[in-house]
């Protein structure tokens, strides 16, 4: 066999099913013929979108794998692979590279070279008879400590040197998990049971590690309050009764006044990163930080207790820990926390009740967020937001029940990743509605791969919210440039577009044609036809967000 041959070998061998992909990479044709489906996307981009959006769904537990074509592809790939390590998600990339005589030639591009800073580990195939091992390390690499993107290069010699079949051996590894220092835990737990005002922030760590039901057993042991990063929502319920939501650059009035008050932060599965897209910690607090990279440990927040290790066995050996040395709370303890986030949530809904009702024309951004919200069934709906207005808009306010039921997304925010996540989502998911939500800013990057889902038959349910402007830049930034050259304004008719692009569509003016609207289109994706939706909406310029002191 040769070498793209045995490369097939081990992703038929891991139980790959479809490879995102933009021709030529010689790979596409192996795999095809080793019975692994290629998709084919309109740019490269979205292609990494969609190997993403499946590895999140599947909690890195099925590859989302994209192959770029020698040069440009490699190239053009960048910006979503740079997302896809921000957000610390486990994707293989195999590029196609230039033969090894052309290494480190002027101008050929190397993607081992050029993707080293947004990869976890960027390595090239250097012999057909390494790709065993080189295969297997990167394996190990994306099933151990934090997630993040692994690149193996491909070079067009290496496609079609020889390997003897005898020395094709490979068994795909284990995932490789580790718990944290017993002592810790113990220390840690200490200083959980002695704060009276003790919170958790719940990362995408505990959805990697599918630990949602220790969480929930570790919150409810304390009456701790739950909030979720970004990137974390949906790993604790929303709908339960220590929920606060989730905290990003928007957030809810529950994340805002429990965080602020707390003197002890439990984060779970988070790097605490500082980002325009994350609540801050302020001072004073107690931070137990327990996470599986020790790199993130006093990164950016001085914690006095370090746990490092899987989110599902640390959370089970702080909840043993808090057996043998505390009690859980009593019922009216429960009931005063409890009710403490009732009263706060709903003085906070409250206040945003006249948007997200609103009757106005253009149609409120919330309003559409709202109406979707109680069209859907929240329990079989699979959500993701853009970057910009649609971030702020959807993520404090769209209620994630389930593990994976919203897909959030921010520490690089790359517009137009979204319809990529969605076919993701779709293809790791198929029983499920996956809906992304999109300003006409994100469209007009990716709007043409419509065509991909429509051509692939992966029946998403896209949300245009079309204020035709940048509504996420204020005018105050750019005075000059908007009032003399008009620079946020935008313009198009993506209902159509998406109608000539073989999707289902419809363009919505009215408030009372939204709920009718969100069925029609949700039936269509029933049918197995895409669906899009251009809601026409107002230049929104509220957000729920806060002053943190």
């Amino acid at each position: 066999m040769n070498g793209v041959t045995a490369i097939a070998n081990v992703l038929k061998l891991e139980g790959v099913d479809f490879i995102a992909c933009m021709p030529s990479n010689p790979l596409i044709e192996a795999a095809a013929i080793a019975g692994i489906r290629p998709i084919v996307c309109r740019q490269e981009r979205t292609g990494v979108h969609m190997a993403d959006g499946f590895a999140r769904i599947t909690n890195g537990k099925k590859l989302g794998i994209f192959l770029m074509q020698a040069g440009p592809g490699a190239e053009n790939a960048m910006g979503g692979v740079a997302q896809a390590y921000a957000d610390s998600v486990p994707i293989l990339l195999l590029p196609a590279g230039a033969s090894r005589r052309r290494l480190g030639t002027a101008p050929v591009f190397s993607p081992t070279r050029s993707y080293e800073s947004i990869t976890k580990w960027s390595a090239q195939i250097n012999f057909a008879d390494r790709v065993p091992e080189l295969m297997r390390r990167a394996m190990t690499k994306l099933r151990s400590g934090k997630p993040g993107p692994v690149l193996l290069e491909i070079p067009q010699d290496v496609a079609t040197e020889e390997i003897k079949e005898e020395a094709f051996d490979y068994q795909p590894p284990q995932f490789v998990r580790t718990a944290a220092d017993p002592e810790a835990v113990r220390r840690a737990v200490r200083a959980m049971l002695q704060a009276q005002r003790p919170v958790i922030q719940a990362g995408q760590g505990v959805l990697y590690g599918e630990a949602t039901p220790e969480l929930l057993e570790v919150a409810e042991f304390l009456q701790a309050p739950v909030y979720t990063t970004l990137s974390g929502k949906s790993a604790f319920p929303e709908n339960h009764p220590l929920a606060l939501g989730t905290a990003a650059g928007s957030t809810t009035g529950m994340v805002h006044q429990f965080l602020t008050r707390a003197d002890l932060v439990f984060g779970i599965g988070t790097s605490f990163t500082k980002a325009n897209t994350a609540a801050p910690i302020l001072p004073g607090k107690t931070l137990i930080h327990a996470t599986n990279e020790a790199d993130d440990i006093n990164k950016d927040y001085a914690s006095q207790h370090a746990l490092v290790g899987d989110a599902k066995l640390v959370l089970t050996q702080v909840l043993e820990e808090l057996k043998r040395q505390g009690r859980p709370k009593s019922r009216a303890e429960a009931q005063a926390v409890q009710g403490d986030i009732r009263r706060v949530k709903e003085q906070w809904l409250a206040q945003w009740m006249p948007k997200l009702t609103s009757d106005e024309t253009p149609i409120n951004p919330y309003r559409v967020i709202w109406d979707l919200m109680h069209t859907v069934d929240l329990d079989n709906v699979i959500v993701t937001h853009d970057s910009g207005s649609s971030r702020e808009e959807v993520s404090p306010f769209w209620e994630a029940r389930a593990p994976r039921s919203f897909i959030g997304w921010g520490k690089s925010t790359q517009l137009g990743y979204s319809l990529g996540l969605a076919m993701g989502a779709k293809l790791a998911a198929p029983e499920k509605l996956v809906i992304n939500i999109m300003g006409d800013a994100a469209f007009g990057m990716v709007g043409l791969d419509v065509e991909t889902a429509v051509r692939s038959k992966i029946p998403i349910l896209t949300i245009i919210l079309n204020n035709s402007t940048m509504a996420i830049y204020p005018d105050s930034r750019v005075p000059t440039a908007q009032s003399k050259f008009r620079l946020k304004e935008l313009s198009g008719n993506f209902a159509e577009v998406a109608q000539a692009l073989g999707a289902y569509s419809e363009k919505v003016t009215q408030p009372r044609e939204l709920v009718p609207a969100f069925q029609r289109a949700i039936a269509a994706t029933q049918r197995g036809e895409p669906a899009l939706l251009e809601v026409i909406t107002v230049e929104e310029g509220a957000q729920s967000k806060f002053q943190w002191r």
